[in-house]
């Protein structure tokens, strides 16, 4: 099958999530299908009237824990209960002065020969926790909207920077409830808008206020600090500065690091008591704000409250560090492990020149000759590898079950990187021998799965297109049987890198 255009390969696959069947006849002009989706209102966004806002879905995980502690309170009675013993009163058990020691006579009474028979607890029904609830909801949406995007290109953009600015579910119950509503809030809205505005949105969010631990943060010389003897924490100060922004080696010493999380003192998450406002959502608590001015990279902030911060993060988002590491990020995350040192540089210049203006630098590197002419080295990573099998086969995603399983499989939960540095961008991470192996079974157990799939021969050139090898192209048509053919183009080197 000849296609009108074989940049239109390099489209799908280097910028998108990989081509549907029929995708290469719909498609005239590559880059122009690229920049229409990216240029289209909207295009990032993610509005599902199932999905709630991080308040709501916080206010549903306090509420359940509410009720599994009054559910360990209930079963903890009725096991007294069921011993003939009163429940523990706190305030008599406080009032009451120690018994007095036993009696001789007391001591030498014949012992008990029986221990009380263990007590069961009652039956419980199992019930599905709410933070997972709310996480498959989140990680089905997710996976349809990949799958429904013509190109594919916004999504890649949303995924490279949620795993820019990574949370995990791991860290706890909040974190695994707001992860998908950190990505649709703090990220979605901002992949074609200004850098500053995505890393404001990113350091107030709830999610990563939780993951790196800044809800706990105290001003040493705050009102809190002085009442509480509670410290500083300087996690989220630490990754501002060495992930999200100027990067390791950038200028800022650990100083800076220390009186950026000063600065930052006070971001906190509302409790379920609603002391602060809305539980579940982002405040700026004064108590917990330390005092006084801060020296930041040379600069000095003497704003009070929560513009401190603000200022501060606004003036870090147009470091030329900032702009060079996320030109360089992006372009390895797109183009090659060692991209083109003057595409970077482009790249670097016009993240510059615009202030951040995201949906510029994608623009730029859309229309850049650097990022089409790179030959295809990178390796889809686990999220790309399972999208681009869905797309191909046009596979429903009612159930992410089977997919969140694969990702796991090779070693990319959704949602739960090993640390805040997101998951490897390099081929290496995913090309391992291991890797592989696991990607051979995955792609055979799929393979097994799919029923009304177009024949072996057709998808070769629907999704392969052109640049089929005759060795992939034979393995293909001649497999033994269908599953066998499906399993040898999703394991091909040309379905494989992009």
């Amino acid at each position: 099958m000849a296609i009108p255009d074989p940049r239109l390969l390099v489209a799908f696959n280097r910028f998108g999530l990989g081509p549907r069947p029929g995708d290469f006849a719909r498609t005239s002009d590559p880059r122009e299908a690229i920049l229409a989706e990216l240029n289209a209102p909207q295009s990032a966004l993610l509005a599902d009237p199932a999905l709630q806002r991080t308040p709501l879905i916080l206010q549903a995980v306090y509420a359940d824990e509410d009720r599994k502690k009054q559910e360990r309170d209930r079963l903890a009675q009725a096991n007294l209960a069921r011993l003939g013993m009163p429940a523990p009163n706190v305030a008599a058990l406080i009032e009451t002065p120690p018994a007095a020691p036993p009696t001789p006579a007391a001591m030498s009474a014949p012992a008990m020969t029986g221990a009380p028979a263990a007590i069961a607890a009652p039956a419980m029904t199992p019930q599905v926790p709410v933070e997972q609830q709310i996480f498959r909801a989140e990680a089905t949406a997710r996976f349809a909207r990949a799958c429904a995007a013509p190109i594919g290109f916004v999504e890649r953009l949303v995924a490279f920077w949620s795993n820019h600015f990574c949370i995990s579910l791991a860290k706890s119950n909040i974190g695994r409830a707001c992860a998908g509503a950190f990505e649709r809030e703090a990220i979605r809205p901002y992949v074609t808008g200004r850098f500053a505005d995505m890393l404001r949105a990113v350091e107030q969010h709830p999610g990563m206020l939780n993951f790196l631990d800044n809800a706990q943060s105290i001003g040493p010389n705050s009102k809190a600090g002085q009442n509480r003897k509670r410290g500083l924490n300087e996690n989220l100060a630490r990754e501002i500065l060495e992930l999200h922004t100027m990067g390791v080696g950038s200028g800022y010493s650990q100083t800076d690091v220390t009186q950026l999380a000063q600065v930052l003192t006070g971001w906190t998450i509302v409790g379920r008591e609603g002391k602060l406002g809305e539980p579940g959502a982002f405040a700026f608590n004064p108590n917990a704000h330390e005092p006084g001015t801060a020296t930041l990279l040379g600069r000095v902030y003497a704003q009070d409250g929560v513009a401190q911060g603000e200022a501060a993060l606004a003036d870090i988002a147009r470091q030329g560090a900032t702009a060079a590491h996320i030109a360089k990020k992006i372009a390895r995350h797109f183009v090659a492990d060692d991209p083109d040192p003057a595409l970077v540089a482009r790249l670097a210049k016009l993240f510059r020149d615009s202030e951040g203006d995201l949906g510029a630098l994608a623009h730029a590197l859309v229309m850049d000759e650097a990022a089409w002419s790179a030959l295809a080295t990178k390796i889809r990573n686990p999220w790309e590898i399972v999208v681009a099998s869905q797309r191909a086969f046009n596979r429903p995603v009612a159930d992410p079950g089977p997919a969140l399983n694969a990702m796991n499989l090779l070693g990319m939960p959704l949602w739960q990187p090993g640390g805040p540095n997101g998951f490897s961008d390099d081929t290496a991470a995913w090309a391992s021998p291991e890797g592989m192996k696991m990607r051979l079974e995955l792609a055979a157990q799929f393979a097994r799965q799919t029923k009304d799939a177009p024949a072996p021969a057709a998808l070769v050139d629907d999704i392969l297109g052109p640049t089929v090898s005759p060795q992939t192209r034979e393995a293909v048509t001649r497999a033994e049987s269908r599953e066998q053919a499906f399993a040898l183009l999703i394991m091909s080197p040309e379905f494989q890198r992009r």
